[in-house]
């Protein structure tokens, strides 16, 4: 027996400590390291009290009880009777006692709104979490958990939340196969040969990870869809996925693709004024909800890159969004038509063309459509203008799309956090009320009055162990889900908590980390496509530079397209001299952007072609400023590097490892970047790059001939 128990001590020493790998992400529950705090906290929550015994009413508790029971590195249960220092959770059907409470502030929240609140209850100091429904109890447990999380003070609490946007949906890029569209972070976490038998703990863990940030809503397919996704096999998967979700509050949602009933239902069209068209998706729909009694409708790529839609059968958008509107409606269903429809047989600018699509339709979509428009015009760059959709469909809701996964940012390996990215374009100012009219007072229906809203954000997750790849991506679907509750939220704000909760408390890490991450989206564009430049990435995967891409099937693919630098200058002319995109903003707007002598220099070669010897606000010429630019970004990357290592030692040994090697690789692209870029327009310009900076290594030939084989992500369009 000793001879065996000696072993076993010397296996238990030969095993080693977990690390720190981010799988919890922002949900870290470990004890808090300021003992005075500690202590205070400890006095202050003792036990939950809840009356009601609903799955989400279970999750709060359990959520409750597991992260504060780590938090103050002690027991915390739940209790059958009232005791002092108490979380009591309910709403006033659930909990008598709450009912009892008479809460006025209840008459002022939505249905997933929470009031947090301290009060003595029967001489008992208790901290209330109360709402109208039981999600709203579940959000109100995770903003109490994340009060203590960033070591906030919990006492004299008084806090009334609810979210301004109704459907805060991610959209999951995810094929089949298991490959993710534009995924950066390994494979698709759906096992879909494992379901409906087997449910990963992951799949809880993406729940509850959501719902910490108020995402009511998944999709879990391609918007390049697969047609197999509505067979009865794979609703029976898609269904043991929703069992999990909805006791988080989470409704998924299916992107259909607009043929299967000529692939599922071997009709010969899938015309939707066709009569058996119609009722081919209305037996479909009926069938899924069958299995899905809370399924929340479709998302459609229709007619875009490919995708098969109403077009093909000379109807319009509208006539498609309608069918399956109609088909929904009885179960209150709702369809997402994307926006992101171009063509290259039309010879119009390509900015310009999904407001040509669908301006006209203004009105003509059923109650239950809401139009999925991506934040800018193009195709999710690095920076773009507003969408001119955004204010021009007063007559039709509209919803924001915005891409958490980072194709055009340096995919995998680039530190960038895109809250300041997400707000620029939220707090942009649209003028179709007049002034104040943002998009985000245009997608959270207040502008126009509407009752559906709604926001998606394309998920960065895959299968690697911390979900999303590089470390600081984690913070992107974290901003996104807080600005999806809230668009008023400050990116400063976000981050800040976001730093806490995810790394340490500790203030000097803070101040430096949250200072790194509010400055890197400005430097990717710097060494990326500085002054309005945009879509010069590689050809496909759209990794690396490739500005002098000409030979794509479609002129609207080649980065020539886009940049159109000649001897006389570079930039893309959007104004009446040009393809005058601009007449789709308001007037207001216009005035902004028209004058190329006052239009913000970030979205001056968006809008205007300007000379190489254009002298700009800092008194440099555009050539020089141009290369300011890109030299200035390689150096913030060369700074972010010096500024991680000055933390060492503030946080653990693994992330901090990680992100150091991602930052090397990050600060060989910027250089990339840099080199490739302006050896290249320097052909057009005839200036060298100017003294006194690093100049390239390489030539322009040999940037030229780079090949990215077998990129992730690659393959098609969305």
């Amino acid at each position: 027996m000793k001879k065996l128990l000696y072993s076993l001590l010397l296996l238990c020493y030969a095993l080693p400590v977990l690390a720190e790998d981010g799988y919890r992400l922002w949900l870290r529950y470990d004890k808090i390291s300021n003992p005075t705090l500690l202590s205070a906290y400890q006095s202050q929550v003792t036990a939950v009290y809840a009356e009601g015994n609903s799955d989400i009413l279970n999750a709060a508790k359990e959520e409750l009880t597991h992260g504060f029971s780590g938090l103050l590195d002690r027991k915390i249960t739940v209790t059958s009777a009232l005791t002092d220092n108490s979380i009591v959770i309910g709403t006033p059907q659930s909990s008598p006692l709450i009912a009892s409470l008479q809460l006025s502030q209840l008459e002022q929240l939505s249905s997933e709104g929470f009031t947090i609140f301290s009060r003595k209850i029967k001489e008992k100091n208790c901290i209330i979490i109360a709402a109208n429904t039981d999600a709203g109890v579940l959000y109100g447990s995770f903003h109490l958990l994340q009060l203590a999380q960033t070591q906030q003070k919990i006492i004299n609490l008084a806090v009334i939340s609810s979210p301004r946007i109704q459907l805060r949906i991610l959209n999951h890029w995810d094929n089949l196969t298991r490959t993710v569209e534009r995924g950066y972070a390994g494979f698709s976490i759906w096992k879909w040969h494992l379901l409906p038998g087997y449910i990963d703990p992951r799949y809880k863990d993406y729940a509850r990870a959501n719902a910490s940030i108020g995402i009511n809503g998944t999709v879990v397919n391609n918007v390049n869809a697969n047609a197999q996704i509505l067979t009865k096999e794979y609703l029976l998967k898609v269904a043991a996925l929703a069992k999990v979700f909805r006791i988080y509050g989470i409704k998924i949602y299916l992107s259909a693709r607009f043929s299967a009933p000529i692939e599922l239902g071997k009709l010969k069209t899938a015309d939707p004024l066709h009569p058996e068209v119609k009722e081919w998706w209305k037996k479909k729909v009926d069938e899924i909800y069958t299995y899905i009694p809370d399924f929340g409708g479709f998302v459609v790529k229709a007619n875009s890159e490919g995708q098969p839609g109403p077009q093909n059968y000379q109807r319009t958008h509208a006539d498609g969004a309608n069918m399956l509107a109609d088909a929904l409606a009885p179960h209150k269903g709702i369809v997402m038509w994307r926006a992101f429809v171009y063509s290259n047989e039309t010879p119009v600018d390509r900015t310009k063309q999904a407001y040509n699509e669908f301006k006209p339709f203004d009105g003509q979509f059923k109650s239950n459509v809401i139009l999925q428009v991506k934040n800018g015009p193009l195709d999710f760059q690095p920076r773009e203008p507003f969408h001119p959709l955004f204010g021009a469909l007063p007559k039709t809701p509209v919803m924001m799309e915005f891409q958490l996964t980072q194709e055009y940012l340096g995919q995998g390996t680039t530190l960038v956090y895109q809250a300041p990215l997400m707000k620029e374009v939220l707090d942009a100012d649209t003028y179709r009320n007049g002034k104040g009219t943002t998009v985000a007072s245009v997608i959270d229906g207040s502008a126009e009055k509407h009752t559906l809203s709604g926001i998606a954000g394309v998920a960065n997750i895959g299968d690697d162990r911390n979900w999303c790849g590089h470390p600081f991506a984690q913070s992107n679907w974290y901003a996104y889900g807080k600005l999806a509750w809230d668009p008023l939220t400050s990116a400063d704000k976000i981050a800040d908590d976001w730093i806490r909760m995810t790394f340490t408390n500790d203030p000097a890490f803070v101040t430096a980390t949250k200072k790194m991450m509010l400055a890197s989206r400005e430097t990717v564009v710097n060494y990326m496509t500085p002054l309005g430049l945009h879509h010069i990435m590689g050809d496909g995967h759209h990794y690396g530079p490739s500005p002098w891409s000409d030979r794509l099937g479609r002129a609207d693919w080649n980065p020539v397209y886009y940049h159109r630098a000649d001897t006389a200058g570079i930039g893309f002319d959007r104004t009446e001299k040009g393809s005058n995109a601009l007449e789709q903003y308001a007037p207001e707007v216009r005035k902004i952007y028209q004058d190329p002598a006052t239009c913000p220099e970030e979205y001056l070669l968006w809008f205007h072609h300007i000379s190489w010897k254009q002298p700009l606000t800092s008194g440099k010429t555009l050539w020089e400023e141009l290369c300011a630019k890109y030299y200035g970004g390689v150096e913030e990357v060369r700074s972010m590097q010096k500024n991680w290592e000055l933390l060492k030692g503030k946080v653990d040994e693994e992330r901090f490892a990680h992100v150091h090697m991602l930052l090397a690789a990050q600060e060989k692209e910027a250089v990339w970047w840099r080199n490739a870029c302006l050896q290249y327009f320097s052909t057009f310009s005839k200036m060298p790059i100017p003294a006194g900076y690093e100049q390239p290594d390489q030539t322009l030939d040999h940037y030229k001939a780079i090949r990215v084989l077998n990129a992730p992500g690659n393959g098609g369009g969305n």
